[in-house]
Formats: C-alpha cells, structure tokens, sequence
C-alpha cells in the first residue's frame, strides 16, 4: 500500500539537506544555497509536495532531473532552480508529452534538491527515490542503466541558457561520453533532464524512499544536536552503519579534470585509531578507503566523511587541512551491489584493480 503523500515544511528542507549531504559519500554538491532558494520559493506560496513511487500509474510520465559535473564548480557557478526547471519543459516539447511527477538522479547532496526546487517551479510532485540510492559521478551509474533501460533522450541547459538536446545514445557509457564532453566545454557545470521513465520503471527500477530516508538521517542528526549526544554515532546507529576511523585531516589534494573533481585525502588516527592512517580516494565522490595501505572500504558501500563534533557531513571540495573526522560506511542499496549493478559501479569502474567485498558482508553471512 502506497503512503499518503506529504508537503514539505522548511524544517523538512533543513532536515533533508543534513541527510542528503551525508548520503552524498562527498559529492553532489553542498546543498547550503538550494536550501536558500527552497525556502524563498515556500515563502512565495510554493508547495514541495512529495508522493509515494508505488501510487504511480504504470503509463505516468516522469522527469528525471539533476546537475552535472565537477561539485567545487557547482558551488562556485550556481545553477539555481528556473535553469534546471527549464530542462522539462524542454524534454516536454522533444517528446510530446507531458510531465505528472519529477524524481530524482541522485539524493546526495544538492542533487537531491533539484527535483524539489523544479517540482515547486513548476507545481509537479517529487517521487519519493531516486537513481543512485546516494551519489556517483557517472551518466552510467545509474539503477536505470543497471536495470537496461535507454539512455535517451536527454536535455542539457548551461547557466547562460545554451540549450543541447541529446536525441539518441547507443548506451550509457555513450551518453556519459557525450554529455560530459559537452558538460566540460561549458563550464563543467550544467542543468539537465534524463531520459523519461514510465511509472512502471520509477517502480520497478530505482532506489525507493531515499527522499525519505535523508529526512530520517537529518532528523536524527538534528535530534542528536538537541540532546548534546554523539551525532555521528547516532546515524551510524539509525542507518545500520559502521564507524570505519577517526582523525583528523592532514593532507587533502583535488584538482578539477574533465569535468570531475579527483583526489585524495590522509587522515592521522585519534583515539583508537591513533597511530594509523586512513587514505581515501575520491572521484567527486569518495571511492576507496585504505587503513595504513590495507582495502578498508570501496564503493558501491557508502564511504561517508562526517564532522565529528556536528556530524555535518564533509564534501570532497570542502574538505580541509586540520579538520576532526570521522569516518563511516553506510550500507548500500541491494541492487548496487547485485552482480549486475557491480558492473556499472563496482570499483573497477572507477579504475581499481579490486574486487567489492562489502564491509557489512559478515553482518550479512
């Protein structure tokens, strides 16, 4: 039985930008300013409205929005809500159709509110999932590309409102190709609508309740704040997680490559930790973790990177010399690490010669 659908409060915005933060494993984006934004919207009348996947109509027609590229670009060149709002419409007019609902590509991060600030644009529910179950810096790296089915077509509107459709792709990893060539000449930065998705495959094919389950991960930091308790360990607790290292941050290098934001980070080990060094390896978003040279952790497992006095979480184009961390694995969505979503974004896929075995594999065995 589907849930009641629901509106969203400003409380629901602060909430859910803690938790998508935090499911973002480091990318996606600060989503500080789209909170701005969200609540200037509501301010002016306009509702967040939010509706359960499974009340879906299998023939609905639903858009998938989010932003593309490199997270300190984002944050430096914003894309605010009427550019990326402008992306359906644009979608709408190419396929002759129109629109009942939007989703989500990613909840992390300030991906997770691009469907939020279009659907209150544009009067359009948010479907309450979406295509990642956190964060990926791949076209590629979607359920919807794990599950087959197509890639196009897709629009792309930059910040000076230059508008690209991409009418065909033989595959994902063509359309990643091509959108991210594109996305870099511009600015590697841009607005976009993916292809359309019935409500059967919203249904069948993605990540169900992320939406709600950044709420659930906000609200418990925000509680845990309240109650002057151990924010982070009160996630880890919420979410079935597990505390990976605690330190503080010693080394952080990034450079912003086609039209990604690489790196690493080297974290010094306190408490029970001390004396050990954590490394991990970022593509946008955290990939490998390793524990004085040792696999710690590696994607599709969620390697979150969190304050450990706030438990705010820590994106990759944030992250600074000096601050104290703690570091936590939360677990991924099944169909992630399924032999087929391995494919698409196990650690191979990001260049690591390793096999994927889940840190929560013994709790599972």
């Amino acid at each position: 039985m589907a849930n009641p659908p629901f509106e969203m409060t400003a409380d629901d915005l602060d909430a859910m930008a803690i938790g998508a933060w935090i499911l973002g494993t480091g990318g996606g984006g600060d989503p500080y300013f789209s909170v701005l934004e969200a609540r200037e919207h509501m301010a002016r009348g306009l509702r967040a409205r939010v509706i359960d996947p499974l009340s879906l109509a299998d023939d609905a027609l639903v858009a998938c929005v989010g932003q593309m590229g490199a997270p300190l670009v984002k944050q430096e060149r914003l894309i605010d809500g009427p550019v990326l709002a402008s992306t359906i419409p644009m979608m709408e007019e190419h396929i002759g159709r129109k629109f009942e609902a939007v989703m989500l590509w990613e909840i992390g991060g300030n991906n997770g509110f691009q469907a939020v600030l279009a659907g209150m644009l544009l009067d359009l529910p948010v479907v309450d999932c979406d295509a990642m179950g956190r964060a990926f810096p791949q076209a590629d790296m979607t359920t919807f590309s794990i599950c087959g089915l197509p890639a196009h077509p897709w629009t792309m509107v930059d910040l000076r409102r230059n508008r690209i459709i991409f009418a065909e792709a033989e595959n994902w990893a063509w359309m990643e190709r091509m959108t991210r060539q594109l996305c870099t000449v511009i600015g590697s930065t841009a607005a976009t609508c993916k292809a359309p998705r019935t409500g059967a495959e919203v249904k069948s094919s993605t990540c169900l309740y992320t939406l709600s389950q950044a709420l659930r991960i906000g609200r418990t930091v925000q509680a845990a704040r309240r109650e002057h308790r151990n924010a982070v360990a009160a996630v880890v607790a919420g979410e079935g997680g597990l505390t990976l290292f605690k330190g503080t941050i010693v080394d952080a290098m990034r450079r912003t490559t086609e039209g990604w934001l690489r790196g690493t980070i080297e974290i010094d080990g306190v408490e029970d930790d001390q004396g050990h060094r954590m490394r991990i390896a970022f593509q946008n978003e955290f990939v490998v973790a390793w524990r004085d040279g040792n696999v710690a952790a590696t994607v599709p497992d969620l390697i979150c990177l969190m304050d450990s006095t706030s438990g705010d979480a820590i994106g990759t184009e944030t992250v600074r010399y000096g601050q104290r961390v703690t570091v936590v694995a939360l677990p991924a969505p099944p169909i992630l690490t399924s032999e087929r979503g391995l494919r698409k974004v196990g650690p191979r896929c990001f260049g690591y010669d390793l096999d994927f075995k889940s840190v929560f594999a013994e709790r599972v065995g």
